[in-house]
């Protein structure tokens, strides 16, 4: 049973070169780019719709007296924790894996398990299905990542890549504008049954969308196809010596800390954020929903800007843009925090410069600058140990943030009045952190 596993999704061998004619080379190549570079940026960003679904829901949760606001955080944090091993095990699985098969496969698991979300009150249950839903959700980005790495080149990553990162921001958007909607129509429990239905429709479409490697369509090396000189590819035998480069760089780990502290503010905004401006601003669910879904919006623009400021005005070093928008990260979330209730334009202007920051960084620490320190084949393990890093941070902040909240919880009037102070004391300093971890790798290059 295992081998047929194994076997099923094992990444197809090499096909002779299709044509020594360059046109048809050209012709097939462009449209399976397209097709792969469509599919990995659409299709990651729908994976958030299975991963976001709690955090809309919380409040009516907490109304409900379903969950404690320490349980929720409790099981915030299961997703977090497998999220970050499945990342680092699913990483190096990428570099060897079917990638159309193994990301189609993952979105289907999570969208199955955000079904069964919607049935169950039980907490133990309800945690281990989050949980589980983690492992699957990190079948996402390792996989779009080592299929960019395959059928885009060096001089082309930066700007793809940050294209591609946008896709999460899609995700971030419809859910906390559409789920939102959704759950305050008809409750919490399609907060879980709208995003798995949607998935199970785009796990399929991945399916027959997605492509395995060049070459197993009979199709040259990416290196060869562009005449990119930059960096040699490596050979089958090769992968497992740059995959454990990689693990021997102390740059790539010390960018992983960077973005750990980086994934406390993103998932403290992501996860806290509507309850927040629910309970401290006094805004209604939609209006949350809609104001939070800025964030993601501009985050996109800072995701797509942030690969074309890096290569053409910096010559493809990450280094001085990650500073400003560093700065600017831990500034506009600090903005969110002090303005008072009542000044709603502060509230989308600071959650406007949070989320392009935060597109930003997530580009350059969540991923492309490990990425540039490493071997074209070992992009997945590469992006595997951030990935571990990064959501042990998320996970460390779901918990800490649940059991600080609760620790602050008083009850007024028969209400539960939550004070958000320490909380963002917490995620303010995380930011701080993340961009002084960054500086101490500034000159860091790749080894070849």
């Amino acid at each position: 049973m295992f081998a047929r596993v194994t076997n099923y999704f094992r990444t197809s061998p090499d096909l002779p070169v299709v044509s020594e004619d360059a046109a048809k080379v050209s012709t097939a190549y462009e449209r399976n780019r397209w097709s792969v570079f469509l599919s990995v940026t659409f299709g990651y960003g729908l994976f958030y719709l299975c991963r976001l679904s709690i955090s809309v829901a919380k409040d009516p949760i907490l109304k409900e007296n379903v969950f404690t606001a320490a349980e929720l955080g409790k099981i915030g944090s299961a997703l977090f924790f497998t999220y970050a091993f499945g990342k680092l095990t699913n990483g190096f699985l990428a570099d060897r894996c079917n990638i159309r098969k193994f990301m189609a496969a993952g979105l289907m698991a999570s969208a199955i398990i955000n079904l069964f979300l919607g049935f169950t009150e039980m907490f133990l249950l309800f945690a281990v299905l989050w949980g589980v839903n983690g492992w699957f959700q990190s079948m996402g980005a390792a996989p779009s990542v080592a299929s960019l790495s395959h059928w885009f080149s060096d001089r082309e990553r930066g700007t793809r890549y940050g294209v591609w990162s946008m896709g999460h921001n899609l995700g971030e958007a419809i859910t906390f504008i559409g789920t939102s909607f959704l759950v305050a129509q008809l409750g919490w429990r399609w907060g879980f049954w709208g995003p798995g239905l949607a998935c199970m429709v785009v796990a399929a479409v991945l399916f027959y969308t997605l492509k395995d490697r060049p070459q197993t369509y009979g199709l040259p090396p990416v290196e060869v196809y562009k005449k990119d000189v930059v960096s040699a590819p490596a050979t089958k035998k090769e992968v497992g010596r740059v995959q454990m480069a990689v693990l021997r760089n102390p740059a790539i780990w010390v960018l992983g800390m960077a973005s750990a502290c980086m994934y406390v503010a993103r998932y403290a905004v992501n996860n806290w954020g509507i309850l927040y401006l629910q309970r401290i601003k006094d805004y209604p669910l939609t209006e949350a929903g809609g104001a939070l879904g800025v964030c993601p919006i501009f985050g996109a623009l800072g995701a797509v800007s942030s690969g074309f400021i890096s290569d053409k005005l910096f010559n493809a070093r990450r280094n001085v843009p990650a500073l400003v928008f560093g700065l600017m990260n831990t500034g506009a979330l600090t903005m969110f925090y002090l303005n008072p209730p009542g000044n709603e334009w502060v509230d989308i202007l600071s959650l406007a410069l949070f989320g392009y920051s935060m597109g930003a960084l997530l580009v350059y620490l969540g991923g492309l600058m490990a990425v540039d320190l490493s071997s074209k084949n070992a992009a997945g393990a590469a992006m595997g140990l951030i990935g571990v890093f990064s959501y042990l941070g998320a996970a460390a902040q779901d918990w800490i943030s649940g059991a600080l909240l609760e620790a602050s919880k008083t009850v007024v009037d028969g209400k539960d009045v939550y004070n958000f102070d320490q909380a963002f004391t917490f995620w303010i300093s995380a930011t701080v952190v993340s961009f002084l971890l960054a500086l101490t790798v500034w000159k860091a290059k790749r080894k070849e």
